[in-house]
C-alpha cells in the first residue's frame, strides 16, 4: 500500500534542497560515543593484526578517524577476505560483530586467508544512530566512482591497495526503525510517497543477483540458524523482494552501489540481523554476525580443496 507520510521536514512531493538537508542535520543528536564504544576496543586487536588509519570523515576528521585491520603476515599466495561493519552506523551488531570476530575467530582463519576487517565504516552514523551521513547521503548506496559519501570513498581507496578481494562479507541489520524512521525520511528527502514495507522477523541474507552463489549463502544460513532464527518468507518474499532460497534474497549489488559490490569478488553476501526481536539478545546479535563470517569462511575453505 502507498501512503502519504508527512515527514516533519520538507514539502510533500518535493525533494529536499540544501536548506532542508541542513534543517534535518540540525535536529540530529549524538546518542553514543564512537571513542568509548568502538575505538577503545581496538588497541588490543593491534597486538595480532596491523591497525591502519585509512582516512577520516571530512565532517570532523579529528573526531572520526577511520580504522581497518589486516593480517600482519600478509601472503600474496593467499586469498584475501574482506569483512565490513557499520556501513550503516546505526546497525550496531555489524560494528560489534566485526570487532568480536577480530578478537575471537580471525586469527584461526589467517592460516587460510589474508584477513581485512573495517569494523565501523560510518562512525558519525554510529554516534547518531543514523542510516545516512551528515549530508543526508546513504553510504551503502554510494560505492561507485566519484562517490558522494566520504565514508564510501575512503573505504574504496583503502581496499584498492589490497589487491584482489576473493570474498566480502558485509555486516548489517534490518531494524524496526527502517520503517518507523528511515524509509519515511528517504521518501521525504526524494520527494516521493512513502510505500510501507514489512520488516522480516529474523535473520536473512542479501546475495548478489549477478553472482548469487546459492550454496555459499546456504552455508551461512546454516551457520547462523544455530544462533538465531531465520526470517520466514512473506508470500515468497522478504522486504518485497522474491526469495532465492530460505532466508536469502538477491540484489544487483554493483548497480545499487552497495558495499558488497565494491570489488570484483568471487563470493559476497550482506547479512541482515534483526535486533528488535524479543527472541534475541544484543550478544546473540553479535554472535550471529560472527557465525555468518565463520560459516562463509568454512564454506570457502572446503570449496578451495
Amino acid at each position: 500500500m502507498t501512503q502519504d507520510v508527512f515527514f516533519p521536514i520538507g514539502t510533500p512531493g518535493q525533494p529536499w534542497n540544501e536548506q532542508e538537508k541542513a534543517q534535518w542535520l540540525a535536529q540530529v543528536t549524538i546518542k553514543r560515543s564512537y571513542q568509548d564504544e568502538v575505538i577503545s576496543q581496538l588497541s588490543s586487536i593491534s597486538d595480532t593484526f596491523q591497525q591502519i588509519n585509512y582516512g577520516a570523515l571530512d565532517f570532523n576528521p579529528e573526531k572520526y578517524p577511520l580504522f581497518a585491520f589486516k593480517s600482519k603476515n600478509w601472503d600474496n599466495n593467499k586469498k584475501t577476505i574482506l569483512v565490513t561493519g557499520g556501513v550503516h552506523g546505526y546497525e550496531t551488531s555489524g560494528v560489534h560483530g566485526a570487532i568480536q570476530f577480530l578478537k575471537t575467530k580471525a586469527a584461526f582463519y589467517e592460516s587460510f586467508f589474508n584477513i581485512v576487517v573495517a569494523p565501523c565504516v560510518s562512525p558519525w552514523g554510529y554516534e547518531t544512530i543514523n542510516r545516512w551521513n551528515p549530508y543526508a547521503v546513504d553510504p551503502n548506496r554510494s560505492f561507485y566512482p566519484d562517490s558522494p559519501a566520504n565514508e564510501s570513498a575512503a573505504l574504496m581507496s583503502f581496499v584498492a591497495t589490497l589487491g584482489d578481494i576473493y570474498a566480502h562479507i558485509d555486516l548489517h541489520e534490518t531494524t524496526d526503525t527502517d520503517e518507523l524512521e528511515f524509509r519515511p525520511a528517504l521518501s521525504a528527502r526524494d520527494g516521493k510517497h512513502y510505500e510501507k514495507g514489512i520488516i522480516p522477523d529474523g535473520f536473512y541474507l542479501v546475495g548478489d543477483s549477478d553472482n548469487p552463489c546459492p550454496e555459499f549463502q546456504k552455508a551461512i544460513i546454516d551457520s547462523v540458524k544455530k544462533i538465531t532464527h531465520i526470517a520466514p518468507d512473506d508470500d515468497g518474499e522478504l522486504i518485497g523482494v522474491a526469495i532465492e532460497q530460505f532466508g536469502v534474497i538477491n540484489y544487483p549489488t554493483k548497480k545499487l552501489g552497495l558495499c558488497a559490490g565494491m570489488t570484483n569478488n568471487q563470493f559476497n553476501t550482506t547479512t541482515e540481523v534483526y535486533p528488535d526481536s524479543p527472541l534475541v539478545t544484543t550478544q546473540e546479535c553479535n554472535d550471529a554476525q560472527v557465525a555468518a563470517i565463520t560459516g562463509a569462511l568454512d564454506y570457502i575453505i572446503d570449496y578451495m580443496k
